[in-house]
């Protein structure tokens, strides 16, 4: 397919699949899409490791990595913050409403804030921007060939990072204004990602912020826009691409695949679920996003909730309560089910069964080449 993204990206195909799991990444990549890896999550030995599994699995086609690096968070201007240190932080209120809740459903609390999948105490956090950078660094001893940035405009020295090294730099917005900032201060794709999508997200929809960000920004600097926000299905990809967007940013739709980091009850409530199922909360990171509404969530945003700290102080009573909840569930603790929750946008109602990457990325090219053909016999 002749197009800037495409071209940019050295694939065939303008779908980008965003995922935490490397097996995703590997799948999709070598299926003709384009995976970009979330690698906030990894300490920098951990990261080492995945790339290395990516490259020796990938079969020589392109990827990318996504970090967090907010421009807006508690620890901004603290130097080296520990994750024991911001755990001295959280107030015994919130430990305490977290050991009630997660006792109510009868699973037994962790050591909040120890241990578990936060674990490394010692560790700097990676949302400050040192910590971030490093992680890019260690991917840019691997062959990838995009960088993200996510909750910001991201610091010129990632924007070096990219130009030194020749890879494109992308941002993340939910609003036209953003993409203005962002274009203005360098980025070379910009993924609009409206508020259906999963995560970390905004209030304006996908198909209205598609046409304003690619009006908002066209009069500054020819800059390729991919869409993001309930996309689950090529001719939704189609659609957006009628709207300006360049390509689609995905993913929702690869949490209900084979090779998922997500668990198999998960993939069950996704299922199940319907597209009013999911909740924009602060109850998982501390700041807005989409997730699947659980127990957790209305237990939040309930009239005896309680409200969520700042990041990235909330995530070290999250992450560890909601693991414990999931491992109870696991070994068939019903009330604990009803806590399991993760981020998924309002997409989630499209899903009714689980499959591989690469059956996703095949569904999406046929059915994008499918849309076209409808739409050129609309032509008189």
């Amino acid at each position: 397919m002749k197009n800037p993204i495409c071209e940019m990206l050295g694939i065939d195909f303008p779908l980008v699949a965003f995922s935490h799991c490397r097996d995703v990444i590997a799948s999709v990549s070598r299926a003709g899409g384009f995976g970009v890896l979330g690698v906030t999550a990894f300490s920098p030995d951990q990261l080492e490791m995945e790339l290395k599994w990516i490259d020796d699995h990938i079969e020589g086609r392109p990827y990318g990595v996504d970090v967090l690096i907010p421009e807006n968070v508690s620890i901004k201007e603290e130097k080296g913050v520990t994750i024991g240190a911001l755990a001295e932080r959280v107030p015994q209120a919130h430990k305490d409403f977290v050991r009630n809740l997660l006792m109510k459903h009868d699973v037994e609390p962790p050591r909040l804030l120890e241990g578990g999948p936060l674990g490394r105490p010692d560790a700097q956090s990676s949302l400050q921007q040192d910590a971030a950078l490093h992680l890019l660094e260690i991917a840019f001893r691997h062959p990838i060939k995009l960088i993200a940035n996510a909750l910001g405009v991201p610091p010129q020295s990632m924007l070096d990072m990219g130009r030194a090294h020749g890879v494109p730099v992308a941002a993340l917005v939910g609003a036209k204004e953003h993409a203005v900032r962002q274009v203005q201060v360098g980025v070379d794709i910009i993924v609009a990602q409206g508020g259906e999508a999963g995560g970390h997200t905004g209030e304006v929809s996908t198909l209205v912020l598609i046409p304003e960000v690619v009006r908002a920004i066209k009069p500054i600097r020819t800059v390729p826009v991919l869409a993001a926000g309930g996309i689950m299905t090529g001719r939704q990809m189609a659609a957006c691409m009628t709207l300006g967007a360049a390509g689609a940013w995905t993913g929702s739709v690869w949490l209900a695949t084979t090779e998922s980091e997500t668990t198999e009850i998960f993939r069950q409530k996704m299922i199940e679920a319907r597209s009013r199922d999911t909740v924009r909360s602060k109850c998982r990171t501390g700041k807005y996003t989409r997730q699947l509404r659980s127990a957790w969530t209305d237990a939040w945003e309930g009239p005896d909730g309680i409200k969520a700290l700042p990041m990235p102080l909330q995530s070290l009573i999250s992450e560890p309560a909601l693991y414990a909840a999931q491992r109870a569930a696991e070994r068939g603790n019903a009330k604990a089910r009803e806590l399991v929750t993760y981020f998924v946008g309002q997409g989630v109602g499209l899903v009714d069964s689980v499959k591989s990457s690469r059956v996703v990325v095949r569904e999406f090219m046929e059915e994008f080449a499918e849309a076209l053909a409808d739409m050129q016999g609309f032509v008189p």
